[in-house]
């Protein structure tokens, strides 16, 4: 980074960091080097939290950690992790007398001279963001010029890289809700692949979590992409459309026939459409289609992941050629934890789609293997979501439920009270442990059918996170002998 223009935005204030984590590592690094004094706060004691916390005690960093680690804060320039709400603790106070609250996100994003493309959303958001940076990549490589940065919620912190980040570059990031809570300056070429209930165990409510997503567009976003068939988005597409001052609107949609169908309130002439014709994705301005890509080409199952293509490809239009959407799909078979392939055993396949933390991915995962002999399991942290919409999926799509971890009982009484359930149909039961949910899925399979995780939930109630428990799952399966 150049450190003079991090130490002008630092101007010589004291600085805090809310939580060490991934992302602010490198930060705090970054500030030690240029000798601005730094207090670091976090829940864990300096013991757990690593050599290169402890390196930086021993450079004169301060630490002060433990349950009431973020009580009293009262640095100048506060750097906060996603997961900390900006109104808890002594945040407030801090602000009040005069302190700027800020993030390694939103740093980079006031910093970096490369052009940003940004996806946020309840669902998809890791496979459009994987895709997005593979089309920019495919494109890096095909005129020689130009390089890709991945980061944000996924791949590595972007911030220590920022230095080296000219304006034939191109950084890509997938954003949380948690990141977006206060970002003030907005990426170029932004996304929200859908909305949906999530996190409303952190949120205070749907509002606040809709409005965290659409800080993801501002006054420099040049395109705005995002999914007419959801009804949240569809609505703040409509919003913006009625304003003078907005970015290009892009709206895909799977279910659409036509640009009409899509746009059927006022419109620009720089405004596009995508959607399906036939087997292909095109993109229209009202006059005229043009075909991107063939979806015979997609590897990975399921309307959802047709609409991660069309994510990424509204994104990419006109930064790539054409050529690159049909190289990066015939090449391109998924992201670990999503609908991922494990093996095949005894006629029965296991797929770990533990990224699934929300009844609407799980219903889009049963909707990927509908028609197939389906045992699923489900269950896990309870985020305060409601899961009367997943019954309905369960009923028509899977033959067997094996239920387990914190939410396994509520996902069984929505399952209890939904209309389309008969009584042992689908079979469910509950067992509180993973390994053993495992288990039980390998005894309801069919050969022919396919075990599925996709647990609806969060990992937190026993696993650190969504990766642990989708590798966990798969060490149980490669563990089992065939019969």
């Amino acid at each position: 980074m150049k450190k003079d223009l991090l130490k002008s935005y630092i101007n010589s204030r004291p600085c805090e960091i809310l939580g060490l984590g991934v992302s602010n590592l490198p930060l705090a690094e970054l500030i030690c080097d240029m000798g601005v004094p730094l207090t670091v706060r976090d829940k864990k004691p300096l013991s757990e939290l690593g050599d290169r916390a402890v390196a930086l005690e021993k450079r004169g960093v301060r630490f002060i950690t433990g349950a009431d680690a973020f009580d009293t804060v009262g640095g100048g320039l506060i750097f906060r992790s996603p997961g900390i709400r900006p109104d808890r603790g002594g945040l407030p106070k801090a602000i009040s007398a005069g302190a700027e609250l800020t993030s390694e996100m939103e740093l980079f994003l006031s910093l970096t001279n490369a052009e940003t493309f940004a996806i946020t959303g309840s669902d998809g958001k890791t496979t459009s963001t994987t895709l997005t940076g593979e089309f920019l990549t495919a494109e890096a490589e095909r005129r020689q010029g130009g390089r890709v940065f991945i980061g944000g919620n996924i791949g590595e912190p972007l911030l220590h890289k920022v230095d080296g980040m000219g304006e034939a570059d191109r950084a890509v990031m997938e954003l949380s809700s948690f990141q977006l809570m206060r970002v003030k300056k907005a990426p170029m070429y932004s996304a929200i692949t859908n909305v949906s209930p999530n996190h409303l165990d952190w949120h205070t409510g749907m509002d606040e979590y809709v409005k965290a997503k659409l800080n993801i567009v501002g006054g420099n976003t040049r395109r705005f992409v995002t999914n007419r068939d959801c009804d949240v988005t569809a609505r703040i597409a409509r919003e913006l459309s009625e304003r003078s001052e907005r970015p290009d609107l892009f709206l895909f949609s799977s279910t659409a026939r036509s640009f009409e169908e899509i746009f059927d309130f006022p419109c620009r002439s720089s405004d596009r459409a995508i959607y399906l014709c036939g087997d292909n994705i095109v993109i229209s301005d009202g006059m005229s289609e043009e075909i991107l890509l063939d979806t015979k080409k997609i590897n990975v199952p399921g309307k959802h992941n047709v609409e991660n293509f069309m994510t990424a490809i509204a994104l990419t239009y006109s930064s790539v050629d054409a050529s690159v959407y049909t190289k990066v799909a015939e090449s391109f078979f998924g992201v670990r934890h999503r609908l991922e392939l494990i093996r095949t055993l005894d006629g029965v396949d296991y797929f770990n789609s533990s990224i699934d933390s929300s009844p609407s991915r799980t219903a889009a995962a049963l909707s990927a293997l509908h028609g197939r002999d389906i045992v699923i399991i489900c269950g896990g942290y309870d985020k305060h979501i409601p899961y009367e919409p997943l019954a309905d999926s369960l009923c028509r799509s899977a033959r067997a439920v094996v239920l387990t971890g914190a939410t396994g009982k509520k996902i069984e009484a929505a399952l209890l009270g939904c209309e389309g359930y008969k009584e042992g149909a689908p079979e469910y039961v509950y067992t509180p442990d993973f390994h053993d949910a495992v288990r039980l899925a390998r005894s309801k399979a069919r050969q022919g059918g396919c075990v599925l995780l996709s647990p609806a939930s969060a990992s937190f109630d026993a696993f650190p996170n969504f990766a642990v428990r989708g590798d966990t799952f798969r060490d149980i399966v490669n563990s089992f002998e065939e019969n």
